[in-house]
């Protein structure tokens, strides 16, 4: 059988297309050939005895190397039959289609799960074939052509030809060339009921083609545009499975909870929930595990999330009192929780670890997790056995063989009876979220996961692979409207371009396997993948990082600017004026014991104390040998933030890659260090910094991210969100724009700069709009915050004219509620802790308890849950229909 192939893409003079077709896991690859330049054609031979279907793709190849394909994740498909001889595929490139986020699998395959035709097509002498590609907002929508001729309906709507969905969002019909009118005109059109959606623009018309018999012509790519009346809009609800309260919960809520938020979810019309990540996080068993994105595996699960009923054997009585006495905590205790579910997995593991292991379910999810599973299970062995997951303190096994995983864990390994009992936590905890996924999509709910920006430097990864990670540096934040010194998430960063090398392949792993469980997912920090954050490891606060990858600066460069450089500029400079000013009483204090005079008025750290790591130790040390009253930790706290601002009043950071390089330091226009440079210095330094900030690296940072953004989130038919807060490169909203991304829309924090508010009523359609993010005060808390803000968002974006309230009461949250789903954002995600603002009976006393993360606290403990139980929640149905009443008269 003859596939012959013709596609126009426009190429260099280095540059060749080839067709590839996926043959199970073989590949098999088709260069074409041109003589322009434009037009590429080629043809191979197939045998094909029965019914085959192929995928196939274009690539092209740059001076012989691969240099890019065509998106593909909804693959080109070819069902041959041995009815033809000949296959013509007349194809054009296929780059992200317009309204990709309709193309994703949260929408075609839960919330408009698509029935797709999977026969062929009766085989005519000469048969055409037109396959179109147009998404399908809503499932009772069907595809029609009609035109010119008897064989395309007369222009009779009543004739028309019904076009068959294939895969989703691409929809075939079978032409018999011998009824058609040559060069006939036709369109194609929507209907929905009696509701008819004829496409945009002129008449098409059939190309003009004489075939031999026993041939299929397909034309592919297709692409009709309609005007969408009811675009598809839904809404959610934002909560971390940890927050979920059961009344079977062991303390902390678990992937069966998981479960009944679904049902509850659907009873109230609601469509998504979005979660924050459930990798484990098990680096010390202590409560500073309970941070979600500081994970030792983007593969492994926290046991934490294990759902205890569905283990083998009985609650014995005194597991039922402890899990009751646990479960009525108003907050997790993440270590008596953890604890105690641990202790009932290894029970559960020697009751029936043995009849797991050998089932054919495990045997399939150990083979498809083996580039992880063994290394996590022997990393988990090493964490406990040497009492740290810092694997570089380790006194064996610091440094990763794949020789030595294999050693540890076979079977005749000391070691094998631990390794596979974390076989076997992850395979129980793999099938009970894989259950919740399952029953989610049955229900036509989409679950959302958070994405960390990064991993523990101490993580299973940063072990297995360390080359694809900067250990010597943590990733944050700089100054924001969370913190004013910036933030320090202490994780690894990514080192790109050796993850360049191979493609992104890590990234696509491990995309690839939340994809298993997930149908959308949030990009946590989106701007980390234009430029982190690089904190050195010796500081604690974010000040003293600078952007990576950057363009730093040299000294002769820092000179054309009007400001000769010198070595001061990269040391504290804390003369008395700015020392007392800085610390107040403490000054005095901090001279006895930190510092040491330098010069006249001026002073430096000991050596013992000039990194902020070796002040927080020092601190650290002392607050364990003594017992202190609350006012006095909250002093001591104060005191020695006063000293991580000194440590910080420099004017410019060294490079941690490129020696002799240099970074203005963020903030440093309002410090100490700036006000003692003469008023030419300052203007010469202000000038510096804007430009180094806000103009040096627009198109650098915009390259950097296209690179990479479009291969991840092109990986997978996940739905792409996006969370795009803090300092915007200038280039970032075109990016989000071309790759189709939902950002996240807080109205609080708008991004046009000089606004308050951002106004819900004019967000874009292919957005999620949110009025709360679990890094923020939830609306209850914000309102009380700063009266002057609240009262200018009561007036000119509610459109109130006498004074706000002191605090938001049921009406105001309500009406808060109702503005975000009327918004035309696609999405809509409201924290569970704001929709429980419609009923007062919901509410926690003091809205300060409802937050969940304080970002700029590094050492948060991350412990909020639900003040009713989820078997209460479905009960409450005030509560639940008005909420359903809302989502209705939005039209969501």
């Amino acid at each position: 059988m003859k596939i012959s192939f013709h596609i126009h893409y426009k190429t260099t003079s280095n540059e060749q297309l080839h067709a590839v077709f996926t043959l199970g896991i073989k590949k098999l690859d088709v260069p074409l050939s041109s003589k322009d330049g434009i037009v590429w054609t080629g043809e191979t031979t197939l045998p094909v005895p029965r019914l085959l279907q192929l995928n196939y793709h274009y690539e092209v190849y740059r001076d012989r190397k691969f240099f890019r394909k065509e998106w593909d994740c909804i693959p080109r498909q070819l069902l041959m039959s041995p009815a033809f001889q000949t296959y013509e595929l007349h194809d054009t490139w296929r780059d992200l289609p317009d309204q990709a986020y309709l193309y994703s699998s949260a929408v075609t395959e839960v919330l408009q799960k698509r029935h797709l035709y999977d026969g062929n097509w009766t085989p005519c002498a000469q048969t055409m074939i037109l396959k179109v590609q147009t998404p399908r907002s809503h499932a009772k929508r069907e595809l029609f052509l009609c035109g010119e001729g008897a064989a395309l309906g007369n222009w009779d709507l009543r004739n028309a030809l019904q076009l068959k969905e294939i895969v989703p969002n691409e929809w075939a019909v079978a032409l018999d060339v011998a009824n058609l009118v040559p060069k006939a005109a036709y369109k194609f059109f929507l209907r929905e009921n009696d509701e008819i959606f004829w496409e945009e623009g002129k008449n098409r018309t059939l190309p003009d083609v004489h075939l031999e018999n026993q041939t299929c012509f397909i034309q592919s790519d297709l692409r009709p545009k309609f005007k969408d009346p009811s675009p598809l809009r839904a809404a959610g609800v934002i909560l971390p499975v940890f927050s979920l309260r059961s009344e079977e919960s062991w303390g902390v809520g678990d992937f069966g909870d998981l479960i009944k938020l679904i049902d509850w979810v659907k009873l109230t019309g609601q469509k998504v929930i979005q979660i924050l990540p459930v990798n484990d996080t098990s680096a010390t068993y202590t409560w500073r595990d309970s941070c979600p994105q500081n994970i030792i595996s983007v593969y492994a699960l926290n046991p934490i999330y294990a759902d205890m009923r569905s283990l083998p054997g009985a609650i014995n009585q005194q597991w039922e009192i402890r899990r009751r006495a646990i479960n009525v905590f108003p907050r997790v205790d993440y270590e008596e929780s953890l604890s105690f579910k641990l202790s009932r997995l290894r029970a559960a593991f020697q009751a029936d670890g043995k009849n797991v292991l050998s089932s054919p379910g495990f045997k399939r999810f150990f083979e498809q997790q083996l580039h992880w599973l063994p290394a996590y299970a022997m990393f988990c062995v090493l964490r406990d056995t040497y009492r740290t997951a810092n694997f570089r303190s380790w006194p064996k096994f610091s440094k990763f063989s794949y020789r030595q995983v294999a050693d540890f864990c076979k079977v005749d390994s000391p070691h094998y009876q631990e390794v596979t009992f974390w076989y076997y936590v992850q395979y129980t905890l793999h099938t009970q979220l894989l259950k919740a996924a399952q029953y989610a999509r049955q229900n036509g709910i989409i679950l959302c996961c958070d994405i960390p920006v990064g991993v523990s430097p101490y993580s299973v990864e940063a072990w297995q692979e360390p080359r694809a990670f900067n250990i010597n540096v943590q990733a944050g934040a700089p100054p924001d409207h969370f913190s004013a010194s910036g933030r320090n998430w202490g994780v690894a960063t990514y080192n790109w371009e050796q993850m360049e090398k191979n493609d992104y392949r890590w990234w696509k792993r491990r995309l690839a396997h939340l994809a298993d469980y997930f149908d959308a997912y949030c990009l946590e920090h989106l701007l980390g993948f234009f430029r982190i954050w690089e904190i050195p490891s010796h500081s604690i606060q974010g000040l003293l990082g600078h952007f990576s990858p950057s363009l730093p600066m040299s000294a002769s460069e820092i000179s054309c600017f009007g400001l000769p450089f010198r070595m001061d500029f990269l040391r504290p400079l804390i003369t008395e004026e700015y020392l007392k000013e800085t610390l107040g009483k403490k000054a005095e204090e901090a001279k006895q014991r930190f510092l040491l005079p330098y010069g006249h008025n001026m002073y430096r750290f000991r050596q013992e104390y000039d990194t902020q790591r070796k002040i927080e130790m020092t601190f650290a040390a002392e607050e364990e040998n003594e017992l202190l009253e609350e006012d006095e930790k909250e002093e001591r706290n104060t005191f020695k933030k006063g000293l991580f601002a000194l440590l910080s009043n420099v004017l410019f950071v060294e490079d941690n890659k490129q020696p002799a390089r240099y970074h203005p330091r963020i903030n440093a226009l309002k410090d100490g260090f700036f006000k003692t440079l003469s008023v030419a210095e300052q203007k010469a330094f202000t000038n510096l910094y804007n430009d180094y900030f806000y103009v040096r690296h627009n198109q650098f940072w915009a390259e950097q991210a296209l690179k990479k953004l479009s291969v991840l989130t092109q990986s997978t038919r996940m739905m792409a969100c996006a969370e795009d807060l803090g300092m915007r490169p200038l280039g970032e909203p075109e990016i989000v724009k071309r790759l189709q991304l939902l950002p996240i829309e807080i109205e609080r924090m708008p991004q046009k700069e000089g606004e308050s508010f951002s106004d819900p009523q004019q967000y874009p359609y292919a957005s999620v709009a949110t009025p709360s993010t679990p890094d923020m005060s939830v609306v209850r808390e914000w309102w009380m915050e700063n009266p002057a803000l609240t009262h200018k968002l009561w007036t000119e974006i509610l459109g109130k004219s006498d004074p706000a309230p002191a605090e938001a009461d049921s009406e105001i949250c309500t009406e808060i509620i109702w503005q975000h789903y009327q918004s035309p954002s696609m999405l809509v995600l409201i924290a569970w802790q704001d929709l429980c603002g419609i009923s007062e009976s919901l509410w926690e006393a003091n809205p300060e308890e409802e937050r969940i993360n304080l970002p700029s606290d590094p050492y948060h403990y991350w412990r909020y849950r639900m003040q009713v139980t989820l078997e209460e929640l479905m009960e409450k149905t005030a509560f639940n229909m008005r909420i359903k009443q809302l989502i209705s008269e939005s039209d969501r």
